[in-house]
């Protein structure tokens, strides 16, 4: 008996081994691609990051001058030209994270309630209709509006028939709460309070950190916010008819008004979707990239600098390929940490019943 035991056991370590070694072996394509595309470029530019290569060359020859942390320093430490431009990007994109966000998730929600609705004839067009500007180029729809709203485009246009005159929606960079103070009265946004202006942080003064974002960040915000919404509608809308009926016939029996199955029934059941749609928008918007470089550049006066584009400015026009790098890097650990906290914040809250506790 004994032998016969320690034979299989021996046998199954044997077949447990080969079945390891043939699983290594089907991943293995994978793994090394993964890592020659991948894996390899992402240390590459890590030490990039770590030294001051200005493109000419290798960066892995002793000739390249290793600066350390210095390239990551700077942008919180230093005072200089770096430090500014990285922290009216990082002021930018906050803006434009907080509005973006919030915006595509509940018009994505929206959209896919109204397609959801079992009365609503013609959904196929109208969710074709929805997802339509989600696939088409995010380049030629940037174009598009451009010269929708140019000084003298259709937007300006509709606004003038209402006897409205329409800003310069790509040169005006002022921001938008600081229109909304003076608007109300409350400041004058040609000369801000003293106590606003004297100081700050990183660099920036506490009425730089305050501006909101401006008016031609906000064409930005409006096109992306349209051309997103799509495809989140089509992520809520999957969740949407994963619903069992019967929950809703429930509440309906008892007494549940169309509110309260929408609060109580509905969005937690959409839990999971949602985390996926704020996690993705989260990341989109940090990435933010495309619609800068097709329509402003970073331009009026620095209002719609983001992290990605300052990233690929500073290594591809100024040829600072350590500090361009850097900033990708410290982008990478932003979307991380807030991905994390997010999920913190999302995590389920119900309490866990102990075995053998009612």
């Amino acid at each position: 008996m004994g032998t016969t035991s320690g034979g299989e056991r021996r046998l199954g370590r044997t077949s447990a081994t080969r079945e390891d070694l043939a699983g290594w072996l089907f991943l293995a394509p994978v793994v090394i691609i993964l890592g020659l595309f991948m894996l390899l470029p992402i240390l590459m530019a890590l030490w990039v990051s770590l030294t001051s290569w200005n493109g000419q060359g290798s960066p892995f020859t002793g000739k390249v001058p290793f600066v350390g942390a210095d390239n990551y320093t700077r942008l919180f430490t230093r005072d200089d030209l770096a430090r500014q431009d990285f922290m009216t990007s990082i002021r930018n994109t906050i803006y434009y994270v907080l509005i973006v966000v919030p915006a595509q998730t509940t018009l994505a929600l929206g959209l896919a309630l109204i397609v959801n609705n079992r009365v609503l004839k013609g959904k196929t067009f109208f969710r074709s209709a929805f997802f339509f500007p989600s696939v088409t180029s995010s380049v030629a729809i940037s174009v598009v509006f451009l010269f929708i709203f140019a000084n003298s485009g259709a937007v300006n246009g509709l606004l003038a028939m209402f006897g409205i005159g329409g800003p310069e929606w790509f040169s005006d960079s002022r921001g938008l709460l600081h229109l909304l103070l003076g608007g109300l009265g409350l400041v004058d946004p040609d000369a801000p309070p003293a106590a606003l202006t004297g100081g700050g942080l990183f660099g920036l003064s506490w009425w730089d950190w305050l501006s909101g974002p401006s008016v031609a960040m906000s064409t930005i915000i409006m096109l992306v916010v349209w051309t997103t919404s799509g495809t989140f509608m089509l992520m809520f809308l999957a969740a949407l008819q994963d619903i069992p009926v019967t929950l809703e016939e429930a509440s309906l029996l008892d007494g549940a008004g169309r509110w309260q199955r929408f609060r109580y029934v509905t969005l937690p059941m959409l839990k999971p979707t949602m985390f996926l749609v704020l996690t993705l928008g989260l990341i989109s918007t940090w990435q933010v990239f495309d619609q800068v470089y097709v329509m402003s550049q970073g331009n009026p006066a620095k209002t719609t600098l983001t992290p990605a584009y300052l990233s690929y400015r500073t290594a591809f026009r100024d040829f600072d390929y350590g500090t361009g790098t850097a900033i990708s890097f410290v982008l990478f650990l932003v979307i991380v940490v807030l991905t994390l906290v997010q999920r913190w914040v999302m995590r389920d809250r119900t309490p866990a019943i102990r075995p053998g506790r009612s």
